[in-house]
């Protein structure tokens, strides 16, 4: 596949910098869903998960690092260069999906043997609920699943945004320039 030249603004949604894909470069990649690319920003080499924004394109944080080594700020407008790549950088995982993982050998080395987007499948579906009740459940329901063998969650959509802090209904909310 091609690299994807395009040139873009930062927005806010809340405390965080994003940057949301023109949906003619969303279009040239391979998969509505979550992608992993490399690429540069401002010239400056990184790799990132791009989201799906449940709007038929992508987004990713442009976290304080990022922002920093590329030297941009939300408002300002970046020139990237991207392209899917297959070497997927490990998800960070939160507190209650470790101690979850913890509790069960057996689906923690499950967990271990999968491959880094078949984790961030699952980090996807255990954070996609609204509820801590919910988030529970998401984890023992994990629990259950890799016990029996089971490599990635089903039944959900990978083409909606599952990221909480950014997304109501499953679609990125409207970023701001703030």
């Amino acid at each position: 596949m091609s690299k994807i030249h395009f040139k873009t603004k930062l927005f806010k949604i809340d405390s965080w910098t994003v940057l949301l894909l023109p949906k003619d470069a969303s279009e040239k990649l391979p998969s509505r869903g979550m992608t992993m690319v490399s690429g540069t920003i401002n010239s400056f080499r990184f790799k990132t998960v791009l989201e799906p924004d449940g709007r038929a394109s992508h987004w990713f944080r442009v976290d304080k690092n990022l922002q920093e080594s590329s030297h941009s700020k939300a408002g300002e407008t970046v020139e990237l260069v991207i392209e899917p790549t297959k070497e997927w950088v490990e998800p960070d995982i939160p507190e209650d999906m470790k101690k979850a993982l913890n509790s069960s050998q057996k689906a923690k080395a499950l967990y271990e043997d999968i491959t880094p987007a078949a984790r961030w499948d699952w980090l996807r579906w255990v954070r996609a609920v609204k509820t801590t009740q919910t988030r529970e459940k998401h984890l023992d329901v994990m629990l259950d699943k890799l016990n029996r063998g089971m490599r990635r969650p089903c039944c959900f959509n990978r083409s909606l945004c599952s990221e909480p802090y950014v997304s109501k209904n499953w679609v990125l909310l409207t970023p701001t320039v703030n």
